[in-house]
């Protein structure tokens, strides 16, 4: 029996992979992580005594870094058990309580001509090809000659020509039996009741084929020769096989990347064919773009489903800078917890295709190390081109950001939103409160991050904060990016997880959920995780650091050690013991969680006072108030703590104590 792939699709979605290969092998319960749906065990298809089969249930995939084995929920099945492939589809169909597809003599008629109308577009492709092959094809071969396309290149995004003819391409395909319905129902034609004769839809067009998930060509888009053409890309119209708006173009071939090892498991988003085809001759596999126009909601749905943070790259100049914003109230709504997008704006006037031409793959690379978060796209949106020189106008700010961030439906994610443009807020007008007494807003009291006491400043003060907005931005820290070092307890954590990268698979649990406030520091974990997932137990200090390295976090690195070892926290180092490393790491992770949960009970509690106070609840303000001075000062008592680990360690042969005199 033959199912339909939206069938297949769907009962792969119902059933996490991780309950299918579950009932064949016992998960290693340090390393899996059951709130991620990130799972490891030994390997069923060959003997291992360490785990190094990974399965994912958000790509419903798995892997074996032992022995190479891949596969989705049918494969595990049939290579496993030896199932036949309807065998396969029945079990999990059953698990998913989908009933099996009846026989449909209407669909399997649709199914049919779906797939001849498949073959006719295959008919066209090799067509177009064979056209940019001959002499009538030279002046598009001297333009991809031009745009620096070698013919590797061309060969594998099967690249072509259509002839400046109306009906050079209708001819041959009536040539090959093909019938003038099937012709018009591919959109390869023009036609209509008020055409006499249809004719050739792409004329005189260097032609890119777009493929379905499942590779096959179901439209094309052309890029026009003549600068008098009506317009210089066009895309194949709607028909039974293509739907622009869920349609990406590169989209099977940038999944397949984006599993390896050289993918580090993210997507890149990029505005048009050449910028995808361009950055693929680069070595960046990982590329995909919408057909023309902005990104649509099914497309950004096809993106998660590839990865959990996709990054769009757009122009720097202002038009991308619209369509990045375009892209900021798309995504909004549909934040989930650990479910995001970045953002990589290119240098003003660059697009990828130029950069990596003119500059080769590391600008480009440059650029993706340094994408801005969504968060911080939707500050910056919102604080540039403004004055907020009055208490109006940062009151207007403040509801604008109060408003935006509504629109998220995960009531989670909308919680830390509001907490962060609360920091952002709180950060950014610190910097620029002109008057003695004036207080930020959130202020909470008590210890400023840098250190001061208060929440006031001077108007004499020569730190005050300047007056327009240009200069604000350039000296707020969360909206340059420009971060002062991380807090030494996230130093700790972060860099013996670099040097004793062991450590990240005897506590994965622990380790894979830490969140750092630093946000250089929390992008560069992102990557030690991928960087993890790709190379399971064979990841080496070496290999690690080669690939942060390479993702343009060696500053970050070096800051880090350059910070540890000032504090003289030897057990971070590449000079600790395996078991002095996990004593200390452990410590500074006791530490921190605690810190975080101090925090969060310390934020709860002041609006809980705004409340009570606002209601005039005067029974309830009184012990709020007592609660959290309490909670104060644990903060304050943790903030002061300088001995984060105690003693460096016996196997280390830093003792301290009786033992080392």
């Amino acid at each position: 029996m033959r199912f339909s792939p939206s069938f297949l699709d769907e009962i792969r979605d119902r059933v996490p992979i991780s309950d299918v290969i579950g009932k064949r092998v016992t998960w290693d319960r340090r390393k899996t992580n059951v709130s991620r749906g990130d799972y490891w065990a030994c390997c069923p298809f060959h003997g291992e005594k360490s785990p190094s089969f990974h399965c994912e249930d958000r790509k419903g995939r798995y892997h074996c870094f032992g022995c190479g084995v891949s596969g989705d929920h049918f494969r595990f099945l049939t290579d496993l058990e030896g199932l036949s492939f309807p065998e396969a589809v029945q079990l999990i169909a059953d698990m998913a309580g989908v009933a099996m597809p009846q026989p449909d003599p209407q669909a399997e008629r649709r199914e049919k001509e779906r797939t001849s109308l498949l073959d006719v577009m295959e008919l066209a492709t090799q067509f177009f090809q064979d056209q940019l092959q001959t002499a009538i094809g030279a002046k598009a071969r001297a333009y991809l000659r031009e745009r620096g396309l070698t013919g590797r290149t061309i060969e594998t995004f099967r690249l072509g020509y259509a002839p400046d003819s109306r009906n050079a391409l209708k001819e041959f395909l009536a040539g090959k039996g093909v019938g003038k319905e099937q012709i018009e129902a591919c959109g390869l034609v023009v036609h209509g009741p008020d055409v006499p004769v249809s004719y050739d839809r792409f004329r005189d067009r260097i032609m890119f084929p777009i493929l379905s998930a499942r590779e096959k060509v179901i439209a094309f888009g052309g890029r026009a020769m003549s600068a008098d053409a009506p317009a210089k890309y066009l895309n194949s119209n709607e028909t039974e096989l293509f739907h622009k708006g869920n349609v990406l173009f590169n989209f099977a071939r940038a999944r397949r990347a984006s599993q390896g090892a050289d993918g580090a498991g993210t997507i890149i988003a990029v505005e048009g064919y050449m910028d995808v085809i361009a950055l693929h001759q680069a070595g960046i596999e990982n590329a995909v773009a919408p057909l023309g126009t902005a990104l649509t909601e099914n497309q950004l749905d096809l993106l998660w489903k590839m990865t959990p943070q996709p990054v769009l790259c757009f122009d720097g100049d202002g038009a991308g800078i619209r369509a990045a914003n375009r892209a900021v109230d798309l995504a909004l709504p549909h934040l989930k917890p650990g479910r995001s997008v970045r953002f990589a704006m290119l240098p003003d006037g660059k697009d990828p295709d130029d950069l990596v031409r003119h500059e080769g793959r590391e600008p480009f690379d440059k650029v993706l190390a340094n994408a801005r978060s969504l968060a911080e796209m939707v500050w910056m949106r919102e604080v540039q081109g403004g004055g907020f020189d009055t208490p109006e106008k940062r009151a207007e700010l403040e509801a604008r950001l109060r408003q935006v961030i509504a629109v998220i439906a995960d009531e989670s994610v909308r919680r830390h939103y509001g907490q962060d443009m609360r920091d952002r807020l709180n950060a950014f007008l610190q910097v620029s409160a002109p008057f003695r007494g004036e207080r930020r807003p959130f202020e909470r009291g008590g210890r400023e991050r840098g250190g001061r006491q208060g929440g006031f400043r001077q108007a004499g003060d020569r730190n005050a904060g300047p007056t327009s907005i240009s200069d604000r931005l350039a000296r707020s820290s969360l909206v340059s990016g420009q971060q002062a070092a991380p807090m030494l307890r996230e130093s700790v954590l972060a860099l013996t997880i670099v040097n004793h990268p062991q450590l990240l698979f005897d506590e994965y649990d622990e380790i894979s959920t830490i969140e750092f406030d630093h946000r250089e520091l929390q992008r560069c974990w992102a990557s030690v995780l991928n960087a993890a997932a790709a190379n399971g137990p064979r990841l080496t200090r070496e290999g690690l650091v080669e690939q942060l390295e390479a993702e343009g976090f060696a500053p970050l690195i070096g800051a880090l050690d350059q910070q540890i070892r000032y504090a003289r926290l030897w057990t971070a180092t590449t000079a600790a013991a395996p078991e002095d490393a996990r004593e200390g790491y452990l410590q500074a992770l006791a530490l921190h969680k605690r810190t975080k949960a101090l925090n969060w009970q310390r934020r709860e509690l002041e609006r809980e006072l705004a409340h009570a106070t606002e209601e005039g609840d005067l029974e309830a303000v009184p012990q709020l108030l007592r609660t959290l001075q309490e909670v104060q000062l644990e903060v304050t008592r943790l903030e002061n703590q300088e001995a984060i680990i105690e003693g460096f360690g016996v196997l280390s042969g830093r003792v301290k104590g009786p033992a080392a005199r």
